[in-house]
């Protein structure tokens, strides 16, 4: 094994348990596991960077496209799939703020100082002084081109990426639809499964024959140039699953297993799972229909315990994040308790490998700048420690006092 890797290559070695230099790290290339615009305009402003050309990918969780200077500030190893928008325009929410959003997003300001953005029948809000939008948006803003002109513009940035650049990237879907969805799709579907399986199973047979056509879409266009492909269910809460886990295995993993073994067979596209809350007890019927990889790993959750999810699937699964909750610690603690949480969460997690170190889902709007940047040097400087497992007296959690 040489002693440096390329990002790409790191990644590629983790995902297939292999020796690498050093754990890979993530910020920002997935929907899940990036950052709020207004963290990342703190975040440069902190380092001295310019804040001049921030741009939107995700209009609703109001996330920044992270560009390749932090990402070579923090060692970063993956990069965001996803073609800059073909027209622009600049959007201030609130000063300082200025963003770069796509030309068909029109949001209006009311009397309140609360901001509307409207399609057809649907809206979205986001509060006076608020951080990202809630409600309904099911606005496509590649309004205009084909699904075959989106996969063009994926395919050459999926190329570029690959050729010039040696980040690894996963494949989240188009903006706003177009990726490989789900099999459980909420609570009101969990309800389904009690008063209407036989409807429940029939949905999930035709949506299983779409996502393998969407799948062999992909992997014709671009699939030699990505490395992880999404799928994305939530099925915990904080308190542990939305449904029993009779229910995953009966009404889910059967069409997962079906999707995963048409990628495995076609591709070396490794799947990538975004699954939030407390899933401890779906994960053995999940690993088994063959998710490679598991996002954003809800620490925070009932049944989480990193030691313990280590001990029992570390062997089985990739878990990618973990590294710092985002919920009790980030945007609270201290620096300090920062490094500290993080020191002892990435000695947990990389034992034995198959860990990409990413914070539990997108850092939020609010988030001091210096503990970013505590929690992403900290997470580089612990890759490159070869240490044992951490002592059994090291907490998780931040200090004692700090909420």
């Amino acid at each position: 094994m040489r002693e440096t890797m390329t990002s790409r290559e790191r990644v590629i070695r983790t995902l297939n348990r292999e020796p690498t230099d050093r754990i890979p790290i993530d910020l920002g290339s997935h929907m899940s596991t990036g950052i709020s615009m207004f963290a990342y305009w703190h975040l440069r402003k902190h380092l001295g960077y310019s804040t001049k050309d921030i741009w939107v990918p995700d209009l609703v969780q109001c996330l920044a496209y992270v560009d390749e200077d932090i990402l070579q500030r923090f060692h970063v190893d993956c990069i965001l799939l996803t073609p800059r928008w073909s027209a622009e325009r600049h959007w201030s929410p609130r000063k300082p703020y200025v963003f770069a959003v796509p030309e068909q997003f029109q949001p209006r300001q009311k009397q309140n100082g609360n901001w509307v953005a409207t399609h057809g029948e649907q809206n979205m809000r986001m509060p006076s002084g608020g951080y990202f939008f809630d409600g309904a948006w099911l606005s496509n803003c590649w309004h205009g081109l084909s699904e075959d002109k989106v996969i063009q513009r994926y395919a050459s940035e999926a190329e570029r990426i690959y050729k010039e650049t040696e980040y690894a990237c996963n494949f989240v879907g188009y903006a706003y639809g177009g990726g490989l969805g789900s099999f459980f799709r909420g609570l009101e579907q969990g309800c389904r499964m009690l008063t209407a399986p036989d409807e429940v199973l029939e949905q999930n047979e035709l949506d299983l024959q779409r996502q393998i056509q969407q799948f062999n879409r992909i992997n014709e266009a671009f699939g030699q140039y990505i490395q992880l492909i999404t799928v994305g269910d939530d099925m915990g809460g904080q308190n542990g699953p939305l449904v029993s886990p009779g229910s995953i295995e009966r009404f889910c993993a059967p069409y997962y297993k079906r999707l995963c073994r048409h990628i495995h067979r076609y591709s070396d596209i490794k799947v990538f799972m975004h699954n939030c809350g407390g899933i401890e007890p779906l994960m053995p019927c999940l690993i088994d229909a063959g998710i490679d990889v598991m996002n954003p790993v809800q620490i925070s959750a009932d049944g989480m315990e990193p030691r313990q999810l280590k001990a029992k699937y570390g062997d089985k699964i990739v878990f990618w994040g973990g590294g710092c909750d985002t919920q009790n610690v980030l945007g609270i603690a201290t620096p300090h308790e920062v490094t500290e949480h993080v020191r002892a969460l990435v000695r947990t997690f990389k034992e034995g490998g198959g860990f990409v170190f990413n914070q539990v889902h997108n850092i939020m709007g609010d988030v001091p700048p210096e503990n970013i940047v505590a929690m992403l040097d900290t997470a580089y400087e612990e890759s490159l420690c070869d240490t044992k497992q951490p002592d059994e007296n090291v907490s998780n959690k931040p200090d004692a006092g700090d909420g």
